[in-house]
């Protein structure tokens, strides 16, 4: 077989759609800005009104910042891709990327087993919940499942660097994504593979298994409450958390669980765009339209940031009559 030394990889994109690449690029920046724009007003908000300094809100600023840094990884370069076709990549830059994006999405699976335990405790716990889930409690959570998250991936990224490539270096996806890259490789796969096999199963399937374990407790808690209306209001408390979980669970078991025989790369590509674009928008949508108090201290917010502009105008404008005078 014939081998090369690659220095670059070519980012095909969607190629099978080259009529549609402006509307894309259109759509893709939108989705960009918007999750953008709502994830970074979440962390305004928590971080700007006291009422919301609480763990479950702590854990929610953190989930936010990892979701502006999901579509970073990625969502710039596609639109450099779609819009002015500069689709090469260095191989150190592709690298680099698959190893953010692989690191993100482990610091998501942890934030939201934390999240799932926060709700366990306010609803199985409600007593002790100020002395278990304290302030020492919640930054130690953060830091174990960001530091954990970006050591996981580096045993993936050092194999993969040290694999050589056939003379194809067209990377059949928007961004660099291991699967994709593995389908390149002139050297076996075999070890990869049963790498992020065992690693999926015991690292990837903890914080699962810690979250179904948590919403068992809750459920039960919450069918022993009499009242309808009391088990309504506890269910109101960690539906968004539960919707989310299933949202990004199901698009990455779809992804990188299935066989390879059943792989295909059209369905991997859709299903990447959901939990990379569509999740990190949903997310502050979800958030905020169940949680009533989020949602009141959002449009507070919101207001603010629409006037402020004004507010400027109007302090500038008195500052030099002053002056004058």
């Amino acid at each position: 077989m014939n081998r090369t030394k690659v220095t670059e990889f070519i980012i095909l994109g969607f190629y099978e759609l080259p009529e549609r690449q402006p509307l894309l690029f259109l759509l893709f920046l939108i989705i960009y800005l918007m999750c953008l724009s709502g994830n970074l007003l979440i962390i305004v908000t928590v971080c700007s009104d006291s009422h919301l300094h609480s763990p479950m809100f702590f854990l929610l600023s953190n989930l936010s910042f990892l979701e502006i840094c999901y579509v970073t990884v990625t969502v710039p370069k596609l639109l450099a891709v779609l819009i002015a076709q500069n689709k090469t990549i260095s191989f150190m830059h592709c690298l680099i990327q698959m190893y953010m994006f692989m690191a993100c999405t482990d610091v998501e699976c942890y934030l939201l087993t934390a999240m799932a335990y926060d709700r366990y405790v306010a609803i199985c716990k409600p007593l002790h919940y100020t002395i278990i889930m304290n302030k020492k409690v919640c930054i130690i959570l953060v830091i174990v499942s960001w530091t954990v998250s970006f050591l996981n991936p580096l045993p993936h990224v050092t194999l993969i660097s040290q694999s050589s490539f056939c003379s194809s270096n067209e990377i059949n996806h928007f961004f660099c994504d291991m699967t994709a890259l593995m389908s390149l490789s002139c050297s076996g796969t075999y070890v990869i593979e049963t790498m992020n096999y065992i690693e999926g199963l015991l690292l990837g399937f903890t914080p699962l298994i810690l979250t179904i374990i948590s919403y068992v407790h809750i459920i039960s808690a919450i069918l022993k409450i009499h009242s309808a209306k009391g088990r309504q209001k506890a269910f109101s408390t960690c539906s968004s958390h539960l919707t989310v979980v299933l949202l990004f669970y199901g698009t990455c078991f779809g992804v990188y669980m299935r066989p390879k025989s059943a792989y295909s790369t059209d369905l991997n590509k859709l299903l990447t765009v959901v939990y990379i674009t569509v999740i990190p928008l949903l997310n502050p949508l979800i958030y905020s339209l169940r949680n009533k108090e989020l949602k009141e201290t959002l449009g507070k917010t919101t207001r603010r940031i629409i006037f402020l502009p004004e507010l400027i105008k109007c302090f500038t404008l008195h500052l030099i009559a002053t002056f004058q005078r």
